[in-house]
């Protein structure tokens, strides 16, 4: 006659406690994993994010440079070309302005120092936060993707 207080496996019925340490210890094995998942995955996503903005950038930069070259000037703002409802990865929309004649819906940047980040014209994204300030060392302003140099740089402003 078999022993009913026997569980498959050979463990007695007084050691179902060892069973729900496993268990919580693997439970808590998995929810490591996916929290470390979960901080991998929004590091990846704010790179291709930048990533995308750059090459945002650079496309408008072109398509601004073909205005001036058609029109004779800079324009005044990126609805000019059809780009005014253009918005970053986001969700906002593009800042540009016009250095020599102080248009467009974006303002003035400055490097670390207090010096113009262009002379033609700057183009930038206001980043992940959503705002941003005209000096580049302000702390809303770091996550900023911004065109420096004129255009010779083109990435984040915590890294120029």
């Amino acid at each position: 006659m078999p022993r009913l207080w026997r569980i498959r496996g050979g463990e007695e019925k007084g050691c179902g406690g060892i069973r729900v340490v496993k268990l919580i210890v693997v439970l808590l094995f998995v929810l490591m994993l996916a929290g470390l998942g979960t901080i991998a995955y929004t590091e990846y996503r704010d790179n291709a994010n930048s990533a995308q903005a750059i090459a945002d950038i650079r496309a408008i930069e072109h398509d601004i440079y073909m205005y001036a070259g058609y029109a004779g000037k800079l324009p005044d703002s990126l609805d000019q070309l059809g780009k005014d409802l253009l918005f970053d990865p986001w969700g906002n929309r593009y800042q540009y302005h016009n250095t020599k004649r102080g248009s467009g819906n974006g303002q003035q940047r400055f490097d670390k120092l207090g010096n113009p980040l262009n002379v033609d014209f700057d183009l930038y994204s206001v980043g992940k936060n959503g705002m941003t300030a005209p000096g580049l060392d302000k702390p809303e302003s770091q996550d900023d993707v911004v065109r420096a140099d004129n255009g010779e740089f083109v990435g984040m402003a915590s890294e120029f």
